[in-house]
């Protein structure tokens, strides 16, 4: 079984920053990409960023060019993405999930983190 738990988030000045992480665990399981997407209550879940493994290419929304990086972690590590926000703006308040995409078993398939919320008020 797959299981992808998040951490991070919650509230932030604007200006500020914060970071978020998720690790996906599980065996028999390969990880194709894993990525950021947000969603608030009156607008659809939208890509913020993601990541692939091989050949390792990065992808950014117009709206968090230049504020937002992600990354992966290495060795131990290589199963926790990071989401490093700065220069945050109430526009940026949103639940946050991660996803992975990868191969279980023979089978490809997106799986996703519970969900953090982000809020950026001051």
């Amino acid at each position: 079984q797959v299981q992808v738990v998040q951490s991070g988030g919650g509230l932030a000045q604007p200006g500020g920053s914060l970071t978020l992480s998720c690790t996906v665990s599980g065996s028999h399981f390969s990880i194709d990409g894993m990525g950021w997407y947000r969603q608030d209550p009156e607008k659809e879940r939208e890509l913020v960023a993601s990541i692939s493994s091989i050949p390792t290419r990065i992808k950014y929304a117009d709206f968090v060019k230049g504020r937002f990086t992600i990354s992966r972690g290495r060795g131990s590590d290589k199963n926790t993405v990071y989401l490093q926000m700065n220069s945050l703006s109430s526009e940026d308040t949103a639940v946050y999930y991660c996803n992975v995409h990868g191969l279980y078993y023979s089978d490809y398939a997106d799986y996703w983190g519970q969900g953090t919320h982000v809020t950026v008020s001051s």
